[in-house]
């Protein structure tokens, strides 16, 4: 196991389901705050942490990428953080770049972009834009709880809809569910995947990993009303946790073709930059007799360390232990008669849509 350089957990701070329990300081940040005894017995006053919601007004919201690895080049963030709070989401050091911590501060202090919906509409009527299928739901989550309250999700979708534009979701929030009526339409223009991450089925490690995130049963039960709404579904064994999760593969896609997933994907855990710490902090609150084997069983597939940020095998790992899970993973796909996409999703219907004063066509 690493030695732990995280700071003292804040005896001031009542945490309710929350993943992380420390605030390491963000790693671009020049100065470390702790929190030390003054010396004076004097009781501070406990106050339960509480998520707070900054607006942030964007120039622009497609972000482009060119990884190798991954399968789009577009994607949209409707938030920044997350208050789901899995303690293993590879999403966390982002908030560096905001001067905040991968911790508490990461599930605590989100960003919400209301304007994002009409942004995009300005960046998808722009001349010359090209569409391909967008992505949202690759770093934090659209559906995340402040989703409830500030809808930027579903007014983006409104957007997509408006100029028949693709879209690709990755989200493990029931709140999809509120937007059945755009998604099932959308769908029957071919315009939509859904992707619903389903780590495990244990409805108590799921309380401890994804404090804030919907039981188990609930993903399931989102495939399942996705699927009969005519949504494309994937289930996305996501992530694998070897020694924690990774017996559970075959039942969680068993599981989810049950409810009328289509498809199927796995991701391994990913532990990059300060994951890796809070991560095995976690380990060591709230499973202290399995962290060290569960520690050695990631290290197994990543080389000998706790993460590997290589291309391609950051998403798979290596090794002899990393080719047995994908063959498993591979078996129960045929088993289970997973289709290997979703198929092609219909970039030819894009079109802006007419606005007010526009001459309409004759023809």
């Amino acid at each position: 196991m690493l030695p732990l350089d995280l700071p003292p957990i804040d005896p001031r701070q009542r945490l309710k389901a929350r993943g992380a329990a420390r605030n390491p300081v963000g790693r671009f940040e020049p100065y470390a705050r702790l929190v030390e005894d003054d010396g004076w017995e004097i009781a501070e006053e406990e106050a339960l942490l509480r998520t707070e919601v900054t607006i942030e007004r964007p120039r622009s919201v497609i972000t482009r990428n060119s990884s190798p690895d991954i399968p789009f080049d577009r994607s949209i963030n409707p938030y920044r953080g997350c208050e789901h709070g899995c303690i293993y989401c590879f999403a966390r050091p982002s908030h560096g770049y905001l001067g905040l911590s991968a911790g508490l501060d990461f599930e605590t202090r989100l960003v919400a972009r209301p304007e994002a919906p009409e942004v995009l509409a300005r960046e998808l009527g722009r001349a010359g834009y090209a569409p391909a299928p967008l992505a949202i739901g690759t770093n934090t989550d659209p559906y995340q709880p402040i989703e409830a309250k500030y809808a930027v999700m579903r007014g983006i979708l409104e957007v997509l809809s408006a100029f028949n534009h693709p879209v690709t979701i990755t989200t493990r929030g029931a709140l999809i569910l509120r937007d059945l009526d755009i998604l099932a339409d959308l769908a029957a223009r071919k315009l939509v995947h859904v992707g619903i991450s389903v780590p495990t089925l244990d409805e108590a490690l799921s309380r401890k990993m994804d404090p804030r995130a919907p039981s188990p049963a609930t993903r399931i039960k989102m495939i399942r009303e996705l699927a009969r709404a005519g949504v494309p579904v994937r289930v996305m064994a996501a992530p694998v946790i070897p020694g924690l999760t990774d017996h559970e593969l075959e039942r969680i896609l068993t599981e989810a073709r049950r409810a009328g997933a289509r498809a199927a994907a796995m991701l391994l855990l990913r532990l990059p930059n300060e994951v890796a710490p809070l991560f095995q902090d976690w380990l060591e609150r709230e499973m202290p007799a399995r962290a060290e084997r569960v520690l050695n069983a990631i290290a197994a597939l990543r080389g000998g360390e706790l993460n590997d940020p290589r291309f391609k095998t950051r998403m798979t790992g290596e090794g002899v232990e990393a080719d047995l899970l994908a063959q498993r993973f591979a078996v129960s796909c045929r088993r289970l008669g997973f289709a290997r996409e979703l198929g092609a999703l219909d970039t030819a219907r894009f079109a802006p849509p007419p606005r007010a004063g526009d001459q309409l066509e004759l023809f």
